[in-house]
């Protein structure tokens, strides 16, 4: 990261935000306060990107209820959406074959593991196997025989253990595997399979480049270790208070919670 924020005049073209932990409160809310600050941000000019971990079937209702028109990075980096038109602009896909690779080297490492998958597309399932606990009320489909997962294209696989705490898991899942699939935690019990080579930066490259925009020209927010790339790639890089340690030791400056508005702290400061 390079660049420092300063008062007066807003320093930033691009507003990059996670959602889940971030933008989002404890009660999957936006607040009024925040969405005034993005509102007053780009009245200045810039433009708010939201960069989630979530595919466009599980982020889509979000976007619509804020009636956010613009580019929203979806899927861990893999799905650029036009959320104004409805549409997949680019989408990239797990190769199966060496994610059954890495799971087969994952589970050798520390036993079986608890398995979900993201179907990739503008309505693709995320497909739940046995013990997998899914986090909050997001919809999701049951398997029960795990050939199913492999039957169409995916974004991602999802993995739990059942002993082993998340750090733990991405830190095996890393070592073992790290060759074959990108390994990342999004949150409390969402580790993560992904393309080789994906990551939130990937893909907010891609729709910032779509807009005219660079990464000296964005600020972005975050709270878990898949915004460490995310961080790497943008001017400034912004930790929530409650922020995972690892992002926190990357980040620029560490506002205040989720669910005290860390995101318009920072924004009405640099508004002026």
């Amino acid at each position: 990261m390079s660049g420092t924020a300063s008062p007066g005049a807003f320093p930033y073209r691009l507003v990059a935000t996670d959602l889940d932990g971030t933008l989002l409160r404890s009660d999957d809310t936006v607040s009024q306060r925040t969405r005034d600050a993005l509102a007053a941000a780009t009245a200045a000019g810039a433009a708010h990107i939201v960069v989630t971990g979530r595919a466009v079937p599980w982020t889509r209702h979000i976007l619509d209820d804020l009636g956010y028109q613009g580019l929203a990075v979806c899927g861990q980096g893999a799905q650029v959406y036009d959320a104004g038109a409805h549409r997949l602009l680019t989408s990239v896909t797990l190769d199966r074959q060496l994610a059954g690779v890495a799971l087969a080297k994952i589970e050798a490492e520390v036993g079986p593991l608890h398995l979900a998958a993201s179907r990739d597309g503008l309505d693709g399932e995320v497909l739940v196997g046995p013990g997998y606990a899914v986090q909050g009320t997001l919809p999701a489909t049951p398997f029960t025989d795990a050939s199913d997962l492999w039957t169409a294209p995916l974004n991602k696989l999802y993995i739990q253990h059942p002993t082993l705490s998340d750090d733990e898991l991405c830190e095996a899942a890393t070592r073992t595997a790290g060759g074959f699939v990108n390994v990342t935690m999004a949150g409390a019990g969402i580790v993560e399979l992904l393309p080789l080579g994906l990551s939130k930066a990937t893909g907010l490259s891609l729709a910032a480049r779509r807009l005219g925009l660079k990464a000296a020209d964005t600020i972005a927010f975050g709270d878990m270790p898949n915004d460490i790339p995310m961080f790497a790639w943008a001017s400034y890089g912004v930790a929530m208070a409650d922020a995972h340690e690892e992002l926190k030791a990357v980040a620029d400056e560490v506002t205040s919670s989720h669910d005290e508005d860390g995101i318009a702290v920072v924004l009405e400061r640099l508004l002026g």
